[in-house]
């Protein structure tokens, strides 16, 4: 099975211009999400996919894989197809299984894909996975940058929402709170008929993309991680996520 990973990345994010290429201890985020990913068993290959020159001048000196794409998209997941059929094209390979990993999740680690991967695997029904991993405290829970998420009884996502959910203010405080983690996989045509369908009213007014699936009656399999990590959409999050990557073992490996 041919199983790729395309990170879609941009300089042009609202809320932190240019962090694709914000160094986290000398490597470029972006950089960071590249080469972790591409550690993954799993994978046949590992692509960046940007509509911006100065980020495929960089993996072009990194050693990366990079696709230019449209600098129309608003969403990850139109670069990524408008990627994965241009990947085709120059490979003659069809691609059975796109796993989409966020340009802004440089901890990834490479079992993370795998994780997400799997289901898949074993269930040609599940056409979209996401990962998904508790949160430690109330703040994390509350802050609005992080995607919560909540289940039915087969791990499928019941709701999406960058408000805290489920409610802590009825009484209970001890809930499930559980995040998305922004490794997607789809199966190619469903990636297709995904960016096919209409834009839906509960996804724009969370700005969650995998509200669409659920407003149009699909399933999300969402895949618990035990990875303790974190994505940036702040300065403050990449001064955070540079401490946490300190003593990473997996940075080295890489870095020099």
């Amino acid at each position: 099975m041919n199983i790729v990973a395309i990170i879609p990345a941009r300089m042009g994010s609202s809320r932190y211009p240019g962090k694709p290429l914000a160094l986290i201890h000398g490597v470029p985020m972006v950089g960071h999400v590249a080469f972790r990913t591409a550690k993954s068993t799993i994978l046949a290959d590992t692509y960046v996919a940007t509509c911006d020159d100065i980020i495929a001048d960089y993996c072009a000196k990194a050693g990366l894989k990079c696709i230019m794409t449209s600098d129309t998209h608003t969403r990850c997941s139109t670069r990524t197809a408008e990627a994965l059929l241009k990947i085709e094209e120059q490979t003659g390979k069809r691609i059975d299984i796109v796993v989409m990993v966020q340009g802004d999740e440089p901890m990834v680690q490479p079992r993370m894909i795998d994780d997400a991967v799997a289901p898949m695997l074993r269930d040609e029904s599940i056409s979209v996975v996401n990962l998904m991993a508790d949160m430690e405290t109330v703040e994390e829970f509350e802050d609005p940058n992080e995607v919560k998420v909540v289940v039915d009884r087969n791990s499928d996502a019941l709701y999406f929402s960058r408000e805290p959910i489920p409610s802590r203010r009825k009484g209970v405080t001890t809930v499930p709170m559980r995040k998305q983690v922004c490794i997607i996989p789809f199966r190619r045509d469903y990636l297709l008929e995904f960016n096919a369908m209409e834009e839906s009213p509960l996804e724009i007014i969370e700005s969650v993309d995998m509200m669409r699936i659920l407003e149009h009656g699909g399933k999300v399999r969402m895949v618990p991680t035990a990875f303790r990590t974190w994505s940036v959409d702040t300065p403050d999050d990449l001064a955070r996520v540079e401490r946490l990557m300190v003593n990473d073992e997996l940075r080295k490996e890489y870095s020099n």
